[in-house]
């Protein structure tokens, strides 16, 4: 628990300052000398406020493990390990999870860094002694700050189950920390993300420019999933109500944005570089995190993501095959798709399906004359290579900057919520309730969308949400989070995902039981927590 503090120091003044951490912030005098109570005027919390989103987006940008991506996808329904980086191994051979797990105590870290982050901020906000600053603008500071921490705790709760509760900013290393009944941690999340939701400014009234940051539907989409985890569909329901009846998202129907005159869909315009963001056409973003390539904007993304290498086929590995934009830029799949994704998940004529959406046919396109015989003709699918360099890939993390082929990093912005997914988590409220007309009403919205057949009461089934999502989210949501929450990965792993023919046996999914709905407890933070115990989740 101890490095939480360390991080806080570098994210509360910003993002260029995060990148110049180094582990003498772990020295104890320098914790015991930095006070909180020095945030006493708005540029000073407005700071800190900008360090939450840096902090959040390194949740996502990791580059030292750079399976972390796949961490979430391979070993449930979705996805094989095709090229495997390591830190996702034990996600997929689940015998070897243990407490000394790398995403577990990442996980862990990354949670609580956010949490004190935050506590510092509401603190000092919240306290009387602060003068200066409007009420209103002590509220909104408040519930930014908040909205994050519930983000924070959610992330834990359907990690670990229940967590020590932090809700007082750390100024020293402390040792007895306990973890709390998991109702009253998922109390607390409610509790932010109710005045979140209260207080944060509707989006409408956000300048466009400001738009990444936090507003009232985010905590709204937030709160609608923690109230299914925590088995109240009804709130839930009226949660994801809240954003769809608010008249300030639109589901993407036309074609628009940069390559509107190209061919396509309107669904893939969603996820094309340039139309991510409301300002730029995404009548459906309810939150996206920007990113800006660092060579132009200098900080503009924390380290290296790894999503477009993580997904997009390894094809530039075939001779006669060079990276391109229209491809997806260069990837080495450390994923694949598995076969009841690409062959049995989607409905003939789903654009969700369509080529621009999971590119499964490649064509040889370098102009190399030493490939002019094969040049333009279609890459034949055949071979042990389908696996992960002419598989078929979602298009959605495709990207590519032509000064930097081979591209490391991905300066690609990632919407983190939509009103796609807002639907979804109502018709899922909507069938725990028994209103499967209503559910099925809901899905429709997509699936009319997605030029798919519509469906009646009669289909709906938590099988069947779980199935839409999977057509509609693929490479969006953090997969393995969604079956825990449902508490379906086991049954939907084995049963979609074992036994493939042909797939290397120490890739197979193996070992994989009910105690996998949770994480392990990260081992040093129990044997560091020296004062108290830290118990260890079942099993582990």
């Amino acid at each position: 628990m101890k490095k939480y503090i360390k991080i806080f120091v570098c994210a509360c003044v910003g993002l260029p300052a995060f990148t110049a951490c180094d582990d003498s912030f772990l020295d104890e005098e320098v914790l015991s000398s930095y006070s909180p109570t020095t945030l006493r005027d708005l540029p000073g919390l407005e700071a800190s406020l900008v360090g939450l989103y840096n902090h959040n987006s390194t949740f996502y940008s990791v580059s030292w493990a750079q399976g972390w991506p796949s961490v979430w996808h391979v070993g449930t329904d979705v996805a094989w390990p095709a090229q495997p980086q390591g830190i996702e191994n034990p996600y997929y051979n689940y015998n070897t999870l243990t407490p000394l797990d790398g995403a577990a105590d990442h996980t862990w870290n990354w949670g609580y860094a956010m949490i004190n982050n935050a506590n510092v901020i509401i603190q000092n906000v919240e306290s009387p002694d602060l003068t200066g600053v409007p009420d209103t603008e002590k509220d909104r500071i408040s519930a930014e700050a908040r909205f994050f921490r519930g983000l924070a705790y959610n992330t834990l709760a359907t990690a670990f189950g229940g967590v020590p509760l932090v809700t007082e900013p750390l100024t020293a290393p402390k040792t007895d920390f306990v973890r709390a009944p998991l109702e009253d941690v998922n109390n607390q999340i409610l509790t932010d993300l109710l005045f979140a939701a209260e207080h944060l400014p509707d989006i409408n009234n956000i300048p466009a420019a400001m738009q990444a940051r936090a507003n009232k539907y985010m905590a709204n989409q937030l709160l609608a999933e923690v109230y299914l985890r925590i088995g109240e569909p009804a709130k839930a329901e009226e949660q994801a109500n809240i954003v769809i009846n608010s008249g300030a998202f639109s589901l993407v129907t036309e074609r628009y944005g940069v390559v509107a005159n190209q061919p396509g869909d309107p669904f893939s315009d969603m996820f094309k570089y340039g139309n991510q963001r409301r300002r730029q056409g995404n009548t459906e973003a309810i939150w996206v995190m920007e990113a800006e390539n660092p060579r132009n904007v200098p900080g503009g993304m924390t380290d290296n993501p790894q999503q477009r290498r993580v997904w997009v086929a390894s094809y530039h590995s075939r001779p006669g095959m060079t990276p391109a934009d229209s491809l997806g830029g260069r990837g080495i799949a450390r994923i694949r798709l598995n076969n009841w994704v690409l062959y049995d998940l989607y409905d003939e004529n789903d654009i969700r399906n369509s080529e621009y959406n999971i590119n499964r046919k490649l064509y040889y396109n370098d102009p190399d004359p030493k490939y002019s015989n094969i040049y333009k003709t279609r890459v034949p699918y055949e071979g042990p290579d389908t696996l992960f360099i002419i598989n078929p890939y979602t298009m959605k993390w495709g990207h590519f900057d032509p000064q930097d082929v081979f591209g490391y990093g991905m300066w690609k912005d990632f919407i983190l919520m939509r009103l796609g997914e807002t639907y979804l988590l109502r018709a899922e409220a909507q069938f725990k309730q028994g209103k499967l007309a209503e559910a099925a009403e809901s899905i429709n919205m997509l699936r009319e969308r997605a030029d798919a057949p519509l469906v009646s009461a009669a289909d709906i089934t938590l099988d069947f949400i779980l199935d839409e999502r999977a057509r509609e989210l693929l490479g969006e949501e953090n997969r393995r989070f969604t079956l825990m929450r449902t508490g379906t990965l086991v049954e939907r792993a084995n049963r979609l995902n074992t036994n493939v023919p042909g797939l290397p046996e120490n890739r197979q999914i193996t070992g994989l039981s009910e105690m996998h709905l949770l994480m392990p407890i990260p081992q040093n933070e129990i044997d560091l927590n020296k004062d108290a115990v830290l118990e260890q989740n079942p099993g582990y």
